[in-house]
């Protein structure tokens, strides 16, 4: 949960907490092959391995990855979103997390791993354009990654394209409109509702196809234009060690979890505002049925991961392509 989704949680906190089945208050209903715990059977347990529980009911919104692009740019150049829909076609999750992995955890350059997954997939290939562009980035690991395949994948296809840092989006997503840089790797969700702007109310769900009617018509206005969103997802995740998804029979969702821990003896890890809101610690207990010992509040990122692994903490808030998952 980088900034960029926390910040859906400001924006969307009533109508994310009630939206399609994911409202529901229930205990969890899961029919996984955890059996439910007794006693502190799903307090913290060390180990070396993370794994993210999937988000079966739907909690978070679609966080899929989409090129984004400044309207009379796409319009000039249309061959531009199609060099870049080759990466949308064979970029996954494991993907990321690979990548991300690359370089924060093996030390590579963005370049290198950039352009290593821009030539393993043959990105670019059967499309042709021509021009100069310039590829935004943030300045967060995944967002420099992603910029640089975009960059690679225009290269190949003919463009002479470069990457710039452009900072945080209430300064780079104007920058983009005004055309003073051209496309960007953004994520459904969030770009949806920063766009649709009203704190009371909340468009992107988990339904991709749903949210991205919503933000196809909110781009239009704001003069953007959008590529095919990838199959990638960089969402909020909640990750427990193996060893603990050993011992509660292997389960693979948070609804097998919170069956299998209707005890509350979970600890949970999470950010100082995951207590409050709608898609951390809220969402948990009134989607899932999920309820707690007690909430640590900690760094995202690797204090929270190791807090996991060191059994400081059940049950970390993390993001579904963090580097920790990497195999």
């Amino acid at each position: 949960m980088r900034a960029r989704h926390i910040s859906i949680l400001a924006v969307a906190a009533i109508a994310l907490t009630a939206c399609g089945d994911s409202g529901s208050s229930d205990s969890g209903g899961g029919t996984g092959s955890g059996g439910t715990a007794s006693g502190d059977a799903c307090a913290p347990v060390p180990g070396d391995q993370l794994v993210p529980l999937e988000d079966d009911k739907g909690l978070q919104p679609a966080e899929n990855v989409i090129p984004t692009a400044n309207a009379a740019y796409a319009s000039a150049n249309p061959t531009a979103l199609d060099a870049l829909d080759t990466v949308s076609a064979v970029l996954t999750t494991e993907d990321l997390i690979g990548l991300n992995s690359a370089v924060d955890n093996e030390r590579r350059s963005v370049a290198d791993v950039a352009a290593e997954y821009v030539t393993e997939n043959d990105l670019g290939s059967g499309v042709t354009g021509s021009g100069a562009v310039t590829v935004g980035a943030a300045s967060f690991t995944e967002s420099q990654i992603l910029a640089a395949v975009y960059a690679g994948a225009l290269n190949a296809a003919g463009f002479t394209a470069t990457v710039q840092t452009v900072g945080a989006r209430e300064g780079y997503l104007p920058a983009l409109q005004r055309g003073e840089f051209q496309l960007f790797p953004e994520y459904v969700g969030t770009l949806t509702e920063y766009l649709e702007g009203n704190p009371d109310t909340a468009v992107a769900t988990a339904d991709l196809q749903a949210t991205l009617v919503e933000l196809t018509t909110l781009g239009q206005a704001a003069g953007l234009s959008f590529g095919t969103p990838a199959d990638a997802v960089d969402a909020n995740a909640f990750a427990i060690t193996t060893t603990l998804q050993d011992a509660l029979g292997g389960i693979t969702t948070l609804s097998e979890l919170a069956e299998a821990c209707s005890d509350g003896s979970l600890v949970l890890g999470g950010t100082p505002e995951c207590e409050t809101r709608p898609l951390c610690q809220v969402g948990l207990e009134q989607t899932y049925g999920l309820s707690f010992a007690s909430v640590e509040s900690l760094e995202l990122g690797p204090n929270i991961n190791n807090a996991v692994k060191q059994g400081v903490v059940s049950l970390g808030l993390s993001n579904s392509t963090d580097p920790a998952f990497a195999q």
